[in-house]
């Protein structure tokens, strides 16, 4: 086995959703390298607990690395956009990095060949273009999608991408000095320096308290290109993460989990509206926030809470308001993360008032005009 095949290999593992980096690829090299690298069955026991971070990983390793070595009647899926090239923007390159690819309608794994040889052309084709079709959407603005087809598509896409982010964020676990289960991935690279030998034990444990996510919607008209699209983002986040809560402000605040609660995605959105009503007019970010702090925060915020504000920043009421509500939400939250379309659109800057005022009590200032720069939330939700 030689190293350029190994580094494809470990490109083959990152295509079907493999969190392998550097550091793996190196330690890789290192077992290669040393007696374990001599035998096919010890190589793969050793590439398997170096490379497999999940349960789901550690199922799929050993057809993978059959598919690649031994060509056994597998075939990996393929990257069809292909490796992001140099220029392109580094918040593009940030999503795609984490961006699960079962949210974007990709296969996760790897697929047996159903048919072998006569497995048809236009079958195969069929299956890229969809494939090409979704990470299209995902990274279109969502102003641009205006085939209602394509629309009904970015919205089941959201829906799923709420779920996809839960469940991985559920699932992470943290490294700690003491656990439940050893972490092999981690131990193998602690002790490459020890020539092998196990002498620091890396543990992993779940996370004792879950992230509580509480979402602040701008339903106003400066809004309005984005707003159906968040509706359902919301929907899937409430119905996903149990620990959310969501409402939608414009010249008042309206809280919407109850409606959102709802599985018929259509008859939530009816029920959303019914309580929002004046979606679509100017925009109080200050009042909304001072109804928020007064009425809702000391039920819904704790010291696990990430705030998300999704709004442009428009605000016709006065900054110093704002201010004060900002610097309220502060002391409470442990972190607010303060989601711009606009941030997407070209020489965009933060010139609003409203954007002004709020800058300095944010942690996180991020785009979230198409579905790629939501997914690249999920490594700072982990953080919590």
């Amino acid at each position: 086995m030689s190293a350029l095949r190994l580094a494809g290999f470990a490109r083959t593992l990152r295509d079907n959703g493999f969190r392998v980096g550097l550091a793996e690829t190196r330690d890789a090299l290192h077992v290669l390298a040393s007696p374990a690298g001599l035998r096919a069955a010890s190589l793969k026991a050793a590439l398997r607990a170096l490379f497999c971070a999940t349960h789901s990983d550690w199922e799929r390793f050993d057809d993978i690395f059959d598919a690649f070595w031994q060509g056994r009647g597998m075939r990996s899926r393929q990257v069809l956009s292909g490796t992001p090239r140099a220029s392109e923007a580094p918040a593009r390159r940030l999503a795609e990095a984490h961006v699960p690819q079962q949210a974007l309608g990709l296969p996760d794994r790897l697929q047996r060949r159903s048919g072998g040889d006569s497995e048809s052309a236009a079958h195969g084709r069929g299956r890229r273009e969809g494939a090409s079709r979704a990470e299209n959407l995902a990274s279109t603005d969502l102003r641009h999608i205006v085939d209602p087809d394509a629309i009904a598509a970015t919205h089941a896409l959201a829906v799923r991408l709420a779920r996809t982010m839960r469940a991985r964020l559920v699932r992470r676990e943290q490294v700690r000095r003491r656990g439940r289960r050893l972490d092999l991935r981690r131990t193998i690279h602690r002790n490459v320096s020890h020539g092998g030998t196990l002498l620091e034990l890396a543990w992993r444990r779940r996370k004792i308290k879950p992230l509580r996510l509480v979402v602040l919607l701008d339903a106003s008209g400066s809004m309005s290109l984005y707003t159906a699209f968040f509706v359902r983002f919301l929907h899937g986040v409430v119905d996903a993460f149990r620990e959310a809560e969501a409402f939608v402000f414009h010249t008042r605040l309206a809280h919407v989990s109850p409606s959102l609660r709802d599985r018929d995605v259509t008859r939530a959105v009816e029920k959303l509206a019914l309580m929002a009503q004046g979606i679509g007019g100017g925009t109080r970010i200050g009042e909304s926030l001072a109804t928020f702090n007064r009425w809702h925060a000391r039920r819904v915020i704790n010291s696990r809470t990430a705030l998300m504000i999704v709004s442009d920043g428009y605000d016709t009421g006065e900054p110093e308001q704002l201010v004060e509500e900002m610097r309220r939400l502060r002391r409470r939250c442990r972190k607010i993360i303060w989601l711009n379309p606009l941030i997407g659109w070209r020489d965009y800057s933060p010139q609003a008032r409203g954007m002004q005022a709020a800058l300095p009590y944010v942690d996180l200032f991020a785009p979230a005009h198409n579905l790629e720069s939501l997914a690249a939330l999920e490594p700072h939700l982990a953080r919590i």
